[in-house]
């Protein structure tokens, strides 16, 4: 007698995860129903930066009960019972966190890396001196007619899926969006998804959306910033490894 064929069921379950210091942080992750509540925790480091040891995780229901609280690491989300459209909710309890006092949300508050224009001068390989080069060649050339056409130009090497770097601070991430954006400035523009909440929106910038990417990890940035090739995601351990 013929054995039948066993299809394995859906192992895994789509939640909605919300944080308390973040007020723009939604996100729907799945997560398989054996993954412990520890390594769901470390999967949620990295989308949100709060760290593991100061994380509680509290499960509702789809109707906004709570279900219960996520307290013991070695148990697998299974346990809880949990379905599609509940939601999990993160606190952080560090009051020094870096989701805290609201500076990833607010870029206002971060303090911005500035460079005097005696030593901008002096660096070589920038942009500006780049202009100067073509302007010194060529007079009649406008300067934003330079820029559009160089921005243009690197664009065409940079596709929609590419892994990439982003200079500087070596963010990394993906290419979602190539082209001109009618709400940011004029000229070209690279829209990116980083692997760590990073950015500055979820790609709608201005009330247009551009692509799609989970709150705060996305940007839109000038193409001469970003390096398109092999970048994988990094391993958030691997400066622990020898």
């Amino acid at each position: 007698m013929a054995s039948r064929l066993q299809i394995p069921s859906d192992d895994s379950v789509l939640l909605s995860v919300t944080h308390s210091n973040l007020k723009n942080f939604a996100s729907d992750i799945r997560f398989s129903h054996q993954m412990t509540v520890e390594s769901i925790k470390e999967k949620l480091w990295k989308k949100c930066g709060t760290s593991v040891d100061s994380m509680l995780l509290e499960l509702y229901d789809d109707t906004g009960v709570k279900v219960c609280d996520m307290n013991d690491n070695l148990r697998l989300l299974g346990f809880f019972s949990p379905q599609d459209g509940y939601r999990l909710h993160i606190i952080d309890l560090d009051p020094a966190s870096v989701t805290s006092g609201g500076w990833l949300e607010d870029t206002s508050l971060v303090e911005k890396y500035t460079i005097s224009e005696e030593a901008y001068n002096n660096l070589d390989g920038t942009y500006r001196k780049f202009k100067e080069k073509l302007v010194s060649q060529n007079p009649s050339l406008r300067e934003n007619k330079i820029t559009d056409d160089f921005m243009e130009d690197l664009c065409t090497n940079i596709k929609v899926g590419d892994r990439c770097e982003v200079e500087p601070g070596g963010k990394r991430g993906v290419v979602k969006f190539v082209g001109r954006a009618e709400t940011a400035a004029p000229g070209f523009w690279v829209g990116i998804q980083y692997d760590e909440p990073l950015g500055k929106h979820d790609g709608t910038v201005k009330g247009k959306r551009y692509f799609d990417c989970p709150p705060l990890h996305g940007v839109l940035i000038r193409p001469d910033k970003v390096k398109v090739g092999d970048y994988p995601e990094r391993d958030p351990f691997e400066e622990d490894e020898i």
